[in-house]
């Protein structure tokens, strides 16, 4: 799923960035900008189920809930860092035009580590609080009320309920208001995008269960079956004459909006799951796969090379056939840094490994 991320976000980003205006009033862009809505929703939605991986690789080693609180927050702060230290690189790098707000955008990498650090909190009040027994149970419940809640709370604090009072640095990670006094929807708040990860948090859960284990087919087809059926609850709670808020927002805030989102995430976990079970996956080398092992370089990376000053095509400027070969550079280009990332990565393992061998003693 984050290799079907990253192509999504490539394509996403190229055509924004270099289509000239006459060609981003084409049905081609229209559609292909479609597309951009999933890259974020899929990398935090799978951060949620990675998050679950780990706590209960931890739990199981029956470490106390502090320690794991400790270790899977420190690890949600890192990548709060990184995103902290990708802005002042995109700053430096655009230093002259950029201006200084650009240091304190909340971006994608900021909302990840953000929510990775809101899980440790919220599975360490389980974990401190709930008997063994029902331990799994406790924690699919708590994570998706949680996803619930922000959701709910998103169209007010976006609005009527909005924390104006507070600096707007702060309040940037609340709503995404920025500087520009009232909520981007370019931007990557905690309301309502930690919301996707929480939901990622309560599939992790429930896909280590052993249940789930003993019936790893099932379990797929029933989560790709009960997304299909968000998707249409989604839509007949749209359809409902009557609205909960006094703004209804539907393609930015509506908690409607966030639930077909989550039913599409499950799908689209489904047909992963084929796809790697009976697909493709299976004849060898994925290219997906591979992007997928080294998402967080390949998006680095490439925002330089689309959005930054070393763009490999002049910005807002050519037709649609030149910026597909640009997109097709891109994805080459960072399909073949995630393969050298990868194997350095693994010879760097087996050199550790040698000079730690005991016949090294």
């Amino acid at each position: 799923m984050r290799g079907l991320a990253c192509v999504l976000m490539f394509q996403t980003h190229c055509y924004d960035s270099w289509l000239s205006p006459a060609a981003r009033q084409s049905k081609f862009f229209m559609y292909s900008q479609l597309g951009g809505t999933f890259p974020a929703p899929l990398f935090l939605f799978l951060a949620g189920i990675s998050f679950a991986l780990v706590t209960e690789k931890l739990w199981k080693k029956n470490l106390p809930p502090a320690r794991i609180a400790r270790t899977t927050i420190r690890r949600g702060a890192e990548i709060l860092g990184f995103g902290l230290l990708f802005r002042l690189q995109e700053y430096l790098i655009a230093w002259g035009w950029a201006p200084r707000s650009d240091l304190l955008r909340v971006d994608i990498l900021n909302t990840i580590g953000i929510s990775m650090m809101l899980m440790g909190v919220v599975c360490w009040l389980v974990l401190s609080t709930r008997a063994q027994a029902h331990m799994r149970s406790a924690l699919v419940v708590a994570s998706a009320a949680t996803a619930a809640l922000i959701s709910l709370l998103t169209p007010p604090l976006w609005t009527t309920w909005r924390p104006d009072w507070l600096p707007w640095p702060l309040e940037s990670y609340i709503n995404g208001v920025h500087n520009l006094r009232v909520p981007q929807p370019w931007l990557f708040p905690i309301f309502p995008w930690t919301a996707f990860a929480f939901a990622g948090l309560a599939v992790g859960f429930v896909l280590q269960s052993p249940w789930a284990h003993e019936r790893e087919n099932a379990i797929f087809l029933l989560l790709g079956a009960s997304g299909l059926m968000f998707v249409g609850f989604s839509r007949w709670l749209d359809a409902q004459p009557r609205q909960l808020y006094a703004v209804y927002d539907y393609w930015h805030t509506s908690p409607n909006f966030f639930l077909i989102r989550v039913g599409m995430l499950l799908m689209i976990l489904a047909a992963c799951y084929a796809w790697c079970r009976w697909g493709a996956a299976q004849w060898g080398f994925s290219p997906l796969i591979q992007l997928g092992q080294a998402s967080l370089l390949v998006y680095w990376v490439h925002i330089e090379f689309v959005y930054g000053r070393f763009s490999i095509l002049p910005k807002h400027s050519v037709d649609l056939r030149t910026a597909s070969f640009g997109l097709l550079t891109i994805f080459v280009a960072m399909l073949v840094l995630a393969i050298v990332r990868t194997r350095l990565k693994g010879r760097g393992a087996e050199l550790m490994a040698w000079i730690r061998s005991p016949a090294r003693a």
